[in-house]
């Protein structure tokens, strides 16, 4: 078996991406990966599988000796997209509906 933190340099960036890469800035300056194999290797840094249990904004990614920030994988994936200019913004305000009954001008029973 191969071991990622000593052989690092035989093993295929998209199969170990974290013996090769230690941030997602370093998978974005990479021109040797398209941009779907970046989207690949940054959406599974992203999951939810790699969520340190006590803090979920940061991701615990093996093979690498440092946690990450979510925020900047999602960041990264936002670049990636174009989208790099602002943050998402919040949701929407909350939206109250109406009952069928008072919609009609019915009182309730």
């Amino acid at each position: 078996m191969t071991d990622t933190k000593t052989n690092s340099g035989t093993l295929d960036s998209l199969f170990h991406p974290a013996a090769h890469y230690a941030s997602p800035e370093d998978i974005l300056n990479d021109d040797d990966l398209s941009v779907p194999e970046k989207r690949i290797i940054l959406s599974s840094w992203a999951s939810d599988m790699y969520a340190v249990e006590s803090c979920p904004a940061l991701r615990e990614i093996p093979g690498m000796g440092h946690s990450i920030r979510l925020a900047d994988i999602l960041a990264a994936l936002r670049k990636l997209d174009g989208d790099d200019d602002d943050p998402p913004r919040p949701g929407g305000l909350a939206m109250r509906l109406r009952r069928p009954w008072v919609a009609a001008g019915r009182r309730s029973l």
